[in-house]
């Protein structure tokens, strides 16, 4: 009996282990939100292997393409600001949406118009993504939707399987990207510029899909601020401020005649983070500075600009390489909430990630093409491992009506760190410098993880948390009791 069992328990523990129990009592919500992350980094993906070629297929210089991506992350920034600021006023949903319209226009621009201007203007207005990684405002709305959505005890599971199904996705783009441009430059009469239209086409289809999916999502994703006062009839026609965590229990009218002046300060909701948070946050933000400026010095599409100026590599070729990479790294980030559960959110962090930016420094050094792929294989198994971790320490560090801007701040000074590095590396490629750019970028990142490491290595003292509607089912009351948390031994 106790043999016959043993497979049943053995597949009961692999279902705890990756996660499994917790995503199938998720949700439609959470569900809708990590498939439409999927199709968009399908999007991205696609889209990051053609984008530097694509730029050199009209003439344009090394410089001016790494200009190019310096000056969308850029404003990138200013757009996700303002659309971070607004998303628990607006409403998450309608962000959402926002964002998934505003992808696929920049898609089109892209399909028709060869303007450097213009393509400028649909990067910074819209949504493209030079590293084939997250851009945009959709990342912060959706992880403090997920911290709404879901328990805190449950959160490293969903948001491990938020990083995989984004990474499988990038694989899947690349992959698909890469056959589809060496079938289209087959067509007797199609350039190789004429491919890459096509492939914006598709990043254009998939914007307006997300769009459609976004309108499925529930109520009950919009922060309880933003429903309170939608249920109002006609009470009061102004809107809490974003980092309002909590509601006020004073209903008095001299709180309700301080509305209209909290609403006319809206735009400086964020000098009203909490003190704690914004100890918090400013050590974050002075790390991710230099994790996210050696990123921004090797992005995707640059990464897939200089595979293909040494090795001379065939589009599908290339693109079936880059997707492998991607792919193998979706299997280290269903181990990632395990691994954060036994050595804690910073220890698994750091551990995979030092290795990952080590892996980086030394990727200009072989001369050979297995050798590098070996060491694209190798950073991209553990450099995605970090962010399920990440997003769940986040989560457990600022207060539940801060989340939104606490993420969105975060990762829009991360892209703002991360908008200087294609013009240095820009200026580097057209110097024949080109290998410098990944021994400078390895060692930022290094750096990072060292002194991530140093200054949250130990205890936290986690927020109170918000109450969570019933789509994570099984939590007791008592795992909402404001406790110590060691992150060195938390999920």
């Amino acid at each position: 009996m106790s043999i016959q069992n043993a497979p049943v328990r053995a597949a009961q523990w692999l279902g705890r282990e990756l996660g499994l129990a917790t995503m199938k009592q998720a949700g439609k919500d959470v569900y809708i939100i990590i498939l439409t992350r999927y199709i968009r980094l399908f999007a991205y993906g696609s889209v990051a292997l053609i984008l530097a070629l694509f730029f050199q297929e009209q003439g344009f210089s090394d410089e001016q393409i790494g200009l190019f991506m310096s000056l969308t992350l850029l404003g990138d920034v200013v757009v996700s600001l303002l659309l971070t600021l607004v998303a628990d006023t607006l409403g998450r949903r309608r962000t959402l949406l926002l964002g998934a319209v505003s992808m696929a226009i920049s898609g089109a621009v892209f399909a028709t118009t060869s303007n450097y201007v213009a393509l400028l203007l649909a990067a910074i207005i819209g949504v493209i993504s030079p590293s084939g990684n997250e851009i945009g405002p959709f990342r912060a709305v959706e992880e403090s939707t997920l911290a709404h959505l879901v328990a805190e005890d449950k959160r490293s599971d969903v948001y491990t399987w938020y990083v995989v199904l984004a990474v499988l996705g990038t694989s899947t783009g690349l992959a698909v990207g890469g056959v589809a441009v060496d079938n289209l430059q087959a067509i007797e009469g199609w350039t190789d510029l004429d491919a890459y239209r096509a492939i914006f086409w598709i990043y254009t289809g998939v914007g307006c899909i997300k769009a459609l999916m976004t309108l499925f999502l529930s109520q009950r994703c919009e922060h309880s601020d933003w429903n309170d006062e939608r249920n109002k009839s006609a009470a009061s026609p102004e809107t809490e401020p974003l980092l309002n965590g909590h509601e006020t229990e004073d209903s008095s009218p001299a709180a309700q005649e301080a509305s209209p002046k909290k609403s006319k300060r809206f735009w400086h909701s964020l000098s009203k983070i909490s003190k704690s948070s914004r100890i918090t946050l400013i050590k974050l933000c002075s790390l991710f500075f230099l994790d996210s400026l050696g990123s921004g010095m090797v992005p995707f599409s640059l990464i897939n600009y200089y595979m293909e100026r040494k090795f001379d590599l065939p589009k599908g070729k290339l693109g079936g390489i880059m997707s492998a990479t991607w792919f193998v790294s979706t299997l280290g980030n269903v181990f990632a909430s395990s691994l954060a559960k036994r050595l804690g959110l910073i220890q698994a962090m750091v551990f995979t990630h030092l290795p990952s930016s080590i892996f980086l420094a030394l990727l200009p050094v072989p001369s050979g093409l297995a050798l590098t792929i070996c060491l694209l294989v190798g950073r991209s198994v553990l450099n995605s491992m970090d962010q399920a971790p990440r997003s769940a320490f986040l989560s457990i560090v600022v207060l539940p009506g801060e989340r939104t801007a606490v993420m969105g701040v975060v990762n829009i000074l991360k892209t703002l760190s991360q908008s200087s590095g294609p013009s240095v590396t820009g200026v580097l490629a057209g110097n024949s410098h080109f290998w410098v750019a990944f021994v400078a970028a390895g060692s930022l990142k290094a750096t990072y993880d060292l002194l991530l490491l140093a200054f949250f290595g130990g205890r936290v003292q986690p927020r109170k948390e918000e109450p969570v509607p019933e789509v994570v089912r099984g939590v007791e009351e008592h795992d909402h009791v404001e406790q110590p948390v060691d992150v060195q031994r938390t999920a």
